[in-house]
């Protein structure tokens, strides 16, 4: 079984979203082999509580208005350090780079196929990458 056509439309939304909120490491699993729960995580960081509420909000807002999709479940907002969004279909998992690195949820889905990012996502991350590199 491999996510469906919605999961990875879901995927590609939540991670160019991410993107222009200017995300760290985002990367997507396909679990539905594994989960009966959903097809997809997507996985992202950000280096403060601010950063990580301002992606979960462009998210939100991107799925809604593009998909006309609304999170079943919103977790950890209060804290801003690790925020869940249940879209059914898609998991997304918006955390502080500390988090990030505590937890290592790609240990846990190493095993899982990963899904492309889209090109914009792509270009995003090599911009910031070159960026810190003349910082």
């Amino acid at each position: 079984m491999t996510a469906t056509d919605r999961s990875l439309q879901l995927v590609r939304l939540a991670a160019e979203a991410a993107a222009d909120k200017l995300a760290d490491d985002i990367l997507a699993y396909d679990v539905s082999d594994q989960l009966v729960i959903t097809d997809a995580f997507v996985l992202c960081s950000a280096s403060n509580d601010r950063q990580v509420r301002a992606i979960v909000d462009e998210i939100e807002d991107r799925l809604r208005i593009e998909a006309d999709a609304k999170p079943v479940r919103r977790e950890g907002e209060r804290e801003g350090r690790w925020v869940l969004l249940d879209y059914i279909d898609i998991v997304v998992h918006v955390q502080h780079e500390e988090d990030r690195t505590f937890y290592a949820l790609e240990r846990l889905w190493k095993d899982c196929p990963s899904i492309a990012m889209p090109d914009s996502v792509a270009r995003v991350a090599a911009q910031r990458a070159r960026e810190a590199v003349t910082e």
